[in-house]
């Protein structure tokens, strides 16, 4: 459903402004706040070159080179609870958009009615029983009157029966009525496009979150590595020190070296295990039902990505079609609390058989019909439509700046996606080389201590410097894959405008549906 389609009913209202003069004191002016925001010919941080969609999240893991984590985030999409919750709010969106919706058509109801009314006579017959209170002169008399008074006060019973059709609808002279049923179907997209939106937050945590454990994997490795090298130095110290050409404060500040290399494993074992139960709960499982082998972030590749353009950008993201959707959708929320000030034309009738007997019900003579219009125009009422006018408005304001926000948003997150990829790049192989240069200093400060020519505040800073080298490399390592999920994110995570007018037709066919017999 194209948004032109929905403004074009508005031309046909233009009387609107020709009645404002008729309803003094209401102000329906409304200077709407400017929207334009035309996005920059290219971004900083990339060529100028127009690029198609990222692959979709499954798709786009298998590029990193893991089966595993391509098949983690197939079970997110299909499972994970934050998307199916916003699945069921597309379900409520369109229900809303049918019951928005529903001042569109005539309301026509069935009206049956059996009843019978007792009416006591003690109500009825008041003449009758004022006269029945005069004194009695002889005892006939009394008699006589006191009969009569009692056949003056006989209860009545009153029977009606109705087998009827009652209708009613209201002339959208105004459009009053349309516009509630555009804002709700654009909030019906909204819905889609949010569902859309979470689906990729969910495949970029899941990533982020394999990505962790396979760190956490490489960083254990190293720990326990590190503890290894610790202990056989830790070792020849001791020999050293048994034929005495080693002192205790070489044993001691070795063994403390020892001792923080042993330490940092049970850190590293904590986030690895609480990691993999994060993930169990993104793909929609128990902890203890979800086994991650995990391996190594060294055995992973980073696919190569072209961004695009920043108008590419824009249209690829569904956060910002969802940002759309509800500034569009505010629109007619404005125009329907406007439509507010005007008159209002109701038409009502009836049409069915009444009687007083049932068995007289279906007789010809028995059929009764009724038609009526009712004009209603609001005169004062406390400022109430004024103040929705004013409330409508200001949230349209609102929306409206939040819109231009998102766009600047998805245009900052490419920008800083950009930056972090070839920025943890240079990092990356920074890093590498000092932790090779770190390995080699080892390697010479070990010879030099079988040789007896080192000491050991050197031989323990050179280990330190080791062991902080490699596993800031893993950490590095870890940030350099986390920039691929990051420009995944901020491409839009494979949503594409074709995406979107697959979700507005979906949207579309949802409103028309399973109706069946009813319009």
């Amino acid at each position: 459903m194209a948004k032109e389609t929905f403004l074009r009913s508005r031309r046909s209202r233009a009387l609107l402004v020709g009645m404002t003069t008729l309803l003094s004191g209401c102000d329906l002016e409304w200077n709407k706040p400017d929207l334009a925001l035309p996005p920059p010919e290219r971004l900083r941080e990339a060529k100028p070159a127009s690029a198609a969609p990222i692959a979709r999240g499954p798709d786009f893991a298998v590029k990193f080179g893991s089966k595993e984590l391509a098949k983690l985030v197939e079970n997110a999409v299909g499972e994970n609870l934050d998307i199916a919750a916003a699945a069921a709010r597309i379900t409520q969106a369109d229900a809303q958009a049918r019951v928005n919706s529903a001042a569109l058509w005539p309301n026509i109801a069935m009206q049956d009615i059996a009843r019978t009314t007792r009416v006591p006579g003690t109500t009825t017959n008041v003449a009758s029983a004022g006269s029945a209170i005069t004194p009695a002169s002889t005892s006939g008399t009394a008699s006589s009157t006191a009969q009569n008074t009692t056949n003056n006060f006989r209860a009545r019973e009153f029977g009606f029966f109705q087998l009827g059709l009652t209708a009613s609808y209201e002339i959208d002279f105004w459009g009053k009525n349309e516009d509630a049923s555009y804002a709700a179907r654009l909030l019906a997209n909204a819905s889609r496009f949010n569902r859309d939106t979470v689906e990729i937050s969910t495949v970029a945590s899941v990533m982020n979150a394999y990505f962790q454990v396979l760190t956490a994997q490489d960083r254990l490795r190293i720990a326990h590595n590190n503890v290894a090298i610790a202990e056989r130095v830790n070792r020849a110290i001791q020999a050293r020190f048994e034929v005495g050409v080693a002192s205790a404060l070489d044993t001691a500040q070795q063994e403390s070296v020892l001792a923080q290399a042993r330490a940092t494993i049970p850190p590293l074992e904590q986030t690895l295990r609480q990691t993999k139960n994060q993930l169990a709960v993104l793909i929609g499982e128990t902890p203890e039902s979800v086994d991650i082998a995990g391996g190594s972030l060294t055995r992973l590749t980073r696919p190569k990505v072209a961004p695009g353009l920043p108008s590419e950008v824009l249209l690829r993201r569904p956060d910002v079609a969802e940002a759309e959707a509800r500034l569009a959708s505010q629109e007619f929320s404005v125009l329907q609390a406007r439509a507010a000030f005007f008159p209002s034309i109701t038409l009502t009738g009836q049409y069915g058989v009444q009687t007083a007997l049932l068995h007289n019900l279906l007789r010809p003579e028995a059929v009764a019909w009724q038609a009526a219009s009712n004009l209603m125009q609001p005169i004062f009422d406390g400022f109430n439509i004024q103040g929705n006018y004013e409330l409508q408005k200001g949230r349209f304001t609102e929306l409206a700046a939040l819109y231009r926000k998102q766009i600047l948003t998805a245009l900052s997150d490419a920008e800083n996606a950009l930056i972090a990829l070839k920025e943890t790049e240079a990092a990356l192989k920074a890093q590498t080389a000092a932790a090779s240069a770190a390995q080699r200093a080892l390697t010479a400060a070990e010879m030099r201590l079988q040789e007896g020519t080192i000491d050991i505040i050197t031989l323990s800073t050179t280990q330190t410097t080791l062991f902080q080298a490699q596993d800031q490399l893993a950490v590095t390592r870890l940030t350099y894959f986390q920039a691929a999920t990051s420009l995944y994110q901020a491409l839009g995570g494979g949503w594409s405008p074709t995406t979107r007018d697959a979700e507005i037709a979906q949207a579309n066919a949802a409103y028309e549906a399973d109706k069946g017999i009813f319009p």
